[in-house]
């Protein structure tokens, strides 16, 4: 799920060298944490939220085969 989610935003940014993306868990779910440079935030979030959506959508498909959990949060 990392790779999937680093390769969505490298190709979304301006500055893909900044991308940094983690992973933990947390009561059963696999957490992700996407960092990118300030400058790039908008690109990745998006009108309204609606990238950003698309990403979390995208990751919990993928989850879903994979029969796990996964919650993406885009971080400063």
């Amino acid at each position: 799920m990392v790779e999937l989610v680093s390769a969505i935003a490298k190709s979304l940014v301006e500055h893909p060298e900044a991308v940094e993306v983690s992973e933990s868990q947390s009561n059963g779910t696999t957490v992700i944490q996407l960092k990118v440079a300030s400058d790039d935030m908008g690109k990745v979030i998006g009108k309204q939220g609606r990238i950003a959506k698309a990403i979390r959508t995208v990751v919990k498909a993928a989850a879903t085969k994979a029969n796990a959990k996964v919650v993406v949060e885009i971080v400063q």
